[in-house]
């Protein structure tokens, strides 16, 4: 019996948990949920939108299933995904991007993941006004923090039998933050010879990915460049909602989808699950439960393909429930 907390989180949040925990009890995997609110619809009931009971949950369960949580912008609480990732130090931020037949795009042939440091860099968070006219904002990369990224990039392709990894960077600029990125990603390469290796500059690696998505496999890279990447492999495959998303340390692992909570259609059920039924996925691998991911996965890309049983998103008419039982009806076939 695997114990797993689950925050369903806010907007769609808990219409796209229900699915998702519908078709995973179909797998027949053995789970306990342990289910806690968190984001704004905790901040009633606590008076805090990362209640220590969660944190405590999470930190006892050491993996996590969670639903979008609304980050305010411009002010108010701090993101809690940030706050989740210092408190656990999960620095792998694993993003999949890979296109299903079925879904509108421009590309057919992607099949990229994305993986990103997840703790330091800009994200680091140490800024501050310099008088009242400049603001500064520090860049940390250390030797530390890009060694045990790139070096789980290179242990993830072997263990996903995957072929190349490339660094971005923009080491021609940033000599010594990404320039020490760049200098400790070659010298891991080294130990993994089985891999190909190579490294592109990040506005180049954007055009690449556009010209030839193809060519790309794992890429790794610091905070900031990961995270505006991931999101363009995410276009390249047909938007965030079908993007599915990891962050994973060396003692906790959080399953979530990329997409944001939505709430002008929260509660209605007709948001797509297919992020969130991803992130399953890829919690079932980590899992070990490899029989019950692939029969998820294939389940939800034959719904995809057939396209009757989808949600307004991707051209259909369904509930979210509704393309889950789809889903359950392909995998018990």
């Amino acid at each position: 019996m695997y114990k797993i907390t689950l925050l369903p989180g806010d907007g769609i949040g808990p219409d796209i948990t229900a699915a998702t925990k519908k078709v995973l009890a179909a797998t027949g995997v053995p789970i306990e949920w342990e289910e806690h609110l968190a984001g704004e619809l905790a901040i009633p009931q606590y008076g805090t939108p990362l209640p220590e009971h969660v944190l405590e949950s999470i930190r006892r369960n050491k993996i996590a299933l969670k639903g979008p949580l609304t980050t305010p912008v411009g002010g108010g609480f701090r993101s809690i995904n940030v706050t989740l990732r210092k408190e656990f130090d999960t620095y792998a931020n694993v993003r999949p991007a890979r296109t299903y037949p079925g879904i509108r795009t421009c590309f057919d042939n992607v099949d990229i993941v994305m993986i990103r440091e997840n703790t330091e860099d800009l994200y680091a968070g140490i800024e501050h006004m310099v008088g009242e006219d400049a603001a500064e904002s520090i860049k940390i990369i250390t030797r530390k923090g890009s060694e045990r990224i790139c070096r789980f990039a290179f242990e993830y392709a072997i263990k996903n039998n995957r072929r190349k990894v490339t660094a971005v960077h923009k080491a021609n600029i940033m000599k010594y933050t990404d320039g020490l990125f760049l200098q400790v990603a070659r010298e891991v390469a080294k130990d993994y010879p089985q891999i190909e290796f190579n490294d592109r500059i990040v506005d180049n690696m954007c055009m690449q990915l556009v010209l030839r998505p193809e060519e790309y496999d794992v890429l790794v890279a610091p905070n900031l460049y990961g995270d505006i990447v991931s999101d363009l492999c995410a276009g390249l495959v047909g938007g965030l909602g079908v993007v599915p998303g990891a962050n994973i340390g060396d003692k906790v692992a959080i399953f979530e989808p990329v997409h944001g909570s939505a709430p002008e259609i929260a509660g209605q059920d007709i948001a797509n699950p297919t992020a969130l039924i991803l992130s399953a996925v890829m919690m079932l691998r980590f899992l070990g439960e490899q029989g019950a991911a692939d029969q998820v996965e294939n389940a939800l890309a034959a719904v995809i393909k057939e396209g009757k049983t989808v949600t307004p998103d991707l051209g259909g008419t369904a509930k979210g429930m509704e393309m889950a039982d789809a889903i359950i009806e392909k995998m018990l076939k």
